[in-house]
Parts: C-alpha cells; structure tokens; sequence
C-alpha cells in the first residue's frame, strides 16, 4: 500500500515547497523550495506509472499555441 502512495506523497511536498517558496522573503528558503520541487516532481515522475507518462505526453500533444491578439484584428486603412 506503501508504493502507491509515494508518488502523491511527493506531489504533496513540491506544492508544499511551491507554497513555502511563494511566502518566504529569504533567499536560500526559495533556493531550497525550488530545489526540492525539482526534486520531488522529477523523482515523482520517474516511478509513477507508464499510465500517468501517456496521459502526460497526450496533454502535451494537444496543447495549442495561444494566437496574438494583434492577428485577429485585421487592418483595415
């Protein structure tokens, strides 16, 4: 039961990083938060399941360049 649970468990402490990183005015605590949700999330996605690596890569297949808003607006003179 153990080994499902690690993958959420270090989802949970990079937000947790993510969080102190965003409240902290000191320097080497946001050094040390990004350190650790690197950490956490590379790790976390190097044991999770071939499942969650299909899912991931279909999310980033359909995802769509943003379109300037200055193409839409045609010029007219």
């Amino acid at each position: 039961m153990m080994i499902p649970m690690f993958p959420l468990l270090l989802l949970i402490t990079a937000l947790g990083s993510i969080i102190l990183y965003l409240r902290t005015a000191h320097d080497i605590f946001g050094v040390l938060a990004v350190g650790t949700t690197i950490v956490c999330l590379i790790w976390g996605l190097i044991i999770a399941h071939w499942s969650i690596h299909l899912l991931a890569l279909l999310a980033l297949l359909f995802i769509r360049k943003p379109i300037p808003l200055g193409s839409l607006v045609s010029d007219q003179k």
